[in-house]
């Protein structure tokens, strides 16, 4: 009797290491299931396998934030023993925020390679950027709109993609609410900014509008893709 129980004791030792290697994997593999959900919500279907192995390949942790005016995403190197950290914008479609998300894993491949030795915007960011779309054209990720824009921009000379007010625009169409811009509505209207602050609108300087602030008697240059309310028309 003694015998038999000392085997059977050796034979769950010698099974135990494959069963926590299962439930190793099984874990492993929920969570990449949910992880990859998570994505689901907020970037094109055929791109999240590529978008997750890339999080797990460069040690990223993705934060989707709260809307923010000033920028649609941002990236932050390792820093007090934590890896790298990309934040995009909850409220963007599927295309602005995987655009925006290649966009800042094009900042961290560059900071791997130059650190800040480069222009944040510099050619080899946007060689990069470019080299890191490559596989989502393959994969017919974009609407022809959206590439034909894409390609556009990329034969600029001009850096953040931010700043191409076209590829802008045509990403603008597939908000789920587009709303007032505030190229759409006529010189002289009077419109709100999401901040709460009161403008009314001049003219197109460059690439711009000359707006006077009703608020603090100001006048600021504002970008023509800026979701504005409108208050009275002129």
């Amino acid at each position: 009797m003694e015998e038999e129980s000392q085997a059977k004791e050796k034979n769950a030792e010698n099974a135990r290491p494959g069963l926590i290697i299962n439930q190793r994997q099984r874990v492993l593999f929920l969570h990449m299931e949910k992880y990859k959900s998570i994505l689901n919500k907020y970037l094109p279907e055929h791109s999240v396998d590529l978008i997750y192995d890339w999080l797990q390949q460069y040690n990223i942790h993705l934060k989707v934030s709260k809307k923010r005016s000033s920028k649609l995403g941002d990236y932050r190197p390792p820093q007090n023993g934590k890896g790298h950290q990309i934040t995009v914008n909850h409220d963007l479609n599927h295309f602005a925020f995987l655009i925006t998300l290649v966009h800042e894993v094009a900042h961290l491949l560059v900071w791997e390679k130059h650190g800040n030795k480069v222009r944040a915007h510099g050619v080899e960011w946007k060689n990069i950027y470019r080299q890191l779309m490559v596989p989502f054209f393959e994969r017919d990720i974009f609407p022809d709109d959206i590439r034909l824009a894409l390609d556009s921009y990329f034969n600029k000379s001009y850096a953040s993609s931010g700043s191409d007010l076209n590829l802008s625009r045509t990403l603008q169409k597939y908000d789920s609410e587009p709303g007032l811009t505030l190229e759409t509505i006529y010189e002289g209207s009077v419109f709100r900014l999401p901040n709460g602050k009161t403008f009314k609108k001049g003219a197109l300087i460059r690439k711009r509008y000359r707006c006077f602030c009703i608020d603090n008697k100001r006048v600021y240059l504002v970008n023509p893709l800026v979701r504005v309310e409108l208050v009275k028309a002129p």
